[in-house]
C-alpha cells in the first residue's frame, strides 16, 4: 500500500464514520496473517483536533499495518516501524500509556462497550498498541478472533521521545 491508496482507503472510512463509531480501513494480508484495521470517529475527532487526519505521517503509520503484528518480536526495536506493544509495566509511565489505559480502555469510554460487543471479544483480552512511522503513533487495541487480528485504532501520539 502506497500513501495514495491510504489516502483513498482513510476517504471511504471518514464517510462511514459519518454515520457509525467505527470503519474498516483496511483488510490486510500480512507476514504475520490477516490484519483488520478499524478506525473509531474518537480517532477522527482527535486526530482532527491536533491537525493530523489524512495528513502524511498519519497516512504513513496506516501504511506500516502491512507489516502486521509480530507477537514475538512485539517490544519496539529502536527506530523500527509496525506494531508494537503498549506495557502498562513500563516506568516511567508516558503519554501513550495514559492516552490508551486511563483515558480509554480504564475509564470507560462508551466505544469499550461497542468495539467489544462488535468483535465479540473482552477488554480484558485486548492488547494494546502502537502503530508505528517515524512522525506520529496510532494507538488502538488488538483482538484475536477466528484467524484474524483486529486493529482498533483511537487515539494518537505525536509526542517526541515517546
Amino acid at each position: 500500500m502506497d500513501l495514495a491508496e491510504a489516502k483513498q482507503k482513510l476517504q471511504a472510512a471518514d464517510a462511514e464514520l459519518d454515520r457509525q463509531p467505527l470503519a474498516v480501513f483496511a483488510d490486510l494480508d500480512t507476514p504475520q496473517g490477516s490484519l483488520s484495521v478499524l478506525v473509531t470517529d474518537r480517532l477522527r475527532r482527535k486526530c482532527r483536533k491536533g491537525r493530523v487526519w489524512k495528513s502524511n505521517a498519519m497516512l504513513t503509520a496506516l501504511k506500516n499495518a502491512t507489516y502486521g503484528f509480530d507477537s514475538i518480536a512485539s517490544r519496539s526495536r529502536g527506530g523500527a516501524d509496525g506494531i508494537f506493544v503498549i506495557d502498562r509495566r513500563f516506568k516511567p509511565v508516558n503519554s501513550m500509556m495514559k492516552k490508551i489505559f486511563a483515558q480509554f480502555i480504564d475509564k470507560p469510554d462508551p466505544l469499550v462497550g461497542v468495539i467489544a460487543e462488535l468483535l465479540d471479544s473482552p477488554p480484558e483480552r485486548w492488547i494494546a498498541v502502537r502503530l508505528v512511522s517515524h512522525h506520529l503513533r496510532l494507538l488502538g487495541v488488538l483482538s484475536v478472533a477466528e484467524g484474524v487480528t483486529h486493529l482498533t485504532l483511537v487515539d494518537y501520539d505525536d509526542e517526541k521521545g515517546a
